[in-house]
């Protein structure tokens, strides 16, 4: 199982990861127009997002128009837009149950249920990042093709844009913050030690709480053999004081 600052480490990925998609998400830039063969003089740079598309204009004007219709848009994108909303969904579920499955808080339950909580936080961050990563990948995909077809005009041509990058990014730090939260596996802790312990460290106070009689027998063995000697000496000094008044 991974120490609490592997866990730290791994919970900080996770927001990390959650910021990123969100603003991928939110980002215009998904796919920006290529700087090849002649372009129109009053437009330089087009910019499509998922949920709009932008342009910057040589006069330094910036407009943007929204996608309202979802049925007109391509299957890619429609399921670019699904499957970043749900990743996000699932990132910030995950980030909830982490904050309940880290070793180095007090709240969440036993010992074992903690890292079952872990666990679950790690599966749900997996699923986030494979989600952040598909629709990465098919984006991507679908630009390159569009951009290497010879018959697109190349005034039509587009790149990923750094929207992508960012969502590849929030992907690996899902994936790697799921993966070791994945490994919080409780082990094989019998006895009642996992059941009645509320935080990892009071296994601990109990071993020392049973072994402290045992600390403890010395000591009593000691004062028992003390009081013992003081008792005969207590008896001694009684029949010596009473043979000197006893009458001659």
């Amino acid at each position: 199982m991974p120490s609490s600052t592997m866990q730290m480490f791994a919970f900080i990925l996770a927001v990390l990861g959650v910021v990123s998609a969100t603003v991928a998400t939110l980002l215009p830039n998904w796919k920006v127009s290529a700087d090849v063969g002649p372009n129109i003089m009053t437009a330089i740079s087009q910019m499509q997002g998922l949920w709009m598309d932008c342009t910057w204009y040589s006069t330094g004007v910036f407009s943007c128009s929204l996608k309202y219709s979802v049925l007109a848009l391509p299957a890619y994108l429609q399921t670019a837009r699904t499957t970043m909303v749900l990743s996000c969904m699932m990132a910030t579920m995950g980030l909830c149950l982490a904050a309940l499955g880290l070793k180095c808080t007090r709240w969440g339950g036993s010992y074992r249920s903690k890292g079952h909580t872990a666990i679950s936080a790690g599966a749900c961050f997996v699923i986030a990042g494979v989600l952040c990563l598909v629709p990465a990948s098919w984006f991507t995909n679908e630009v390159i093709t569009t951009f290497m077809d010879s018959k697109v005009p190349k005034s039509s041509k587009y790149e990923p844009g750094a929207a992508v990058y960012v969502a590849f990014v929030s992907a690996g730090f899902l994936l790697a913050a799921g993966v070791i939260f994945c490994l919080s596996c409780p082990g094989r802790r019998g006895g009642p030690l996992d059941s009645g312990s509320s935080h990892p460290d009071k296994p601990k106070q109990q071993k020392l709480r049973q072994e402290q009689p045992t600390r403890d027998q010395p000591k009593q063995q000691h004062l028992q053999s003390a009081l013992l000697y003081g008792k005969q000496d207590a008896v001694t000094c009684c029949s010596h004081f009473y043979r000197k008044v006893e009458p001659r």
